[in-house]
């Protein structure tokens, strides 16, 4: 631990002396414990950083969990206002939580992927050298996904606000049955809609909840949400794509201890009238991917697509 992230590690590879990015910020995953590994992963990936041409700074929870104190340390506010750059070393988790923070200041972020999935953390741990280096001398595809801000209105009131990547998920209380949801779009009545829940997702988020209740995937160059009731009462109700430029608002008609999540980490408990009013957030985030990345091939990767063909 005492070893100085400025020396190079005798496995630590070799790169670049130039960059494009002057200030980068080392993320680790959230909530993870420190192991002699994942103390390992950061050290290589600072040392890299540095030897090719980076002032690194590390996130202030990361330092702390890792026991990490041999580089400068910045709470995510600080990153946001003199960083060029942030590398999110984590699962897809991590990149949401650190790309809703961010989004305010604008800086773009890079996954290495040490979680399961990946689909928004798209370089592969053992990669990272060979990968990052031409991405630090700006060969990289820029992907801006869009956010959804959502708010919680009570006796015409917001008592609840928050962003979300993934998406706004309106749930039934967990020992109660049906909600019932009157939904609007634009400012129109879409129907009355008895379920177990909603889902609204944006083009990132389609790969998540929504999937796995049935909705449809929509490429993140799609300027749109998809709107998909969980469980509904009615076989008809199905999932619908939906512009973004419009505000979509749900309201609680009937049922018990309701809430809505905001990629199931901020919470709002809601009764009955509440009305949770949904528009596309004037932030967004900028993923940068290796040149040449697409969408595809993580669809097809993650999704296991082709797989047992002929």
């Amino acid at each position: 631990m005492a070893q100085n992230m400025a020396q190079s590690r005798t496995d630590a590879p070799v790169a670049p002396t130039a960059t494009r990015f002057g200030k980068v910020a080392l993320i680790g995953k959230l909530h993870s414990s420190a192991t002699a590994h994942s103390v390992a992963v950061l050290q290589d990936i600072a040392t890299f950083l540095q030897a090719s041409g980076c002032q690194v700074v590390l996130e202030k929870s990361t330092a702390a969990q890792m026991g990490l104190h041999q580089l400068p340390v910045m709470d995510l506010a600080e990153i946001g206002a003199q960083c060029q750059l942030g590398l999110v070393v984590g699962g897809d988790g991590s990149m949401l939580h650190i790309g809703r923070q961010l989004a305010p200041f604008g800086v773009p972020l890079i996954g290495i992927n040490q979680g399961r999935l990946g689909f928004i953390t798209d370089i592969a741990l053992d990669q990272f050298a060979s990968v990052l280096g031409p991405m630090l001398d700006g060969d990289f595809d820029a992907d801006k996904r869009s956010l959804i801000t959502g708010k919680v209105m009570r006796g015409g009131q917001c008592i609840f606000e928050a962003m979300a990547m993934n998406d706004v998920v309106i749930n039934r209380g967990a020992n109660s049955g049906m909600v019932e949801l009157r939904v609007e779009v634009g400012g129109h009545f879409v129907a009355n809609q008895r379920a177990d829940g909603l889902i609204l997702a944006t083009p990132t988020g389609c790969t998540a909840y929504s999937l796995s209740a049935g909705g449809p995937l929509l490429h993140p160059s799609i300027p749109g949400w998809v709107l998909v009731p969980i469980a509904p009462h009615t076989l008809s109700n199905r999932p619908i794509v939906l512009s973004d430029a419009d505000e979509v608002a749900i309201e609680i008609v009937a049922g018990k201890d309701a809430s809505a999540n905001f990629d199931m980490q901020s919470l709002a408990e809601l009764m009955i009238g509440d009305r949770i009013v949904m528009t596309r957030s004037q932030h967004s985030v900028c993923f940068l991917h290796p040149k040449g990345w697409s969408y595809f091939d993580t669809l097809r990767k993650k999704l296991h697509w082709n797989e047992g063909g002929s």
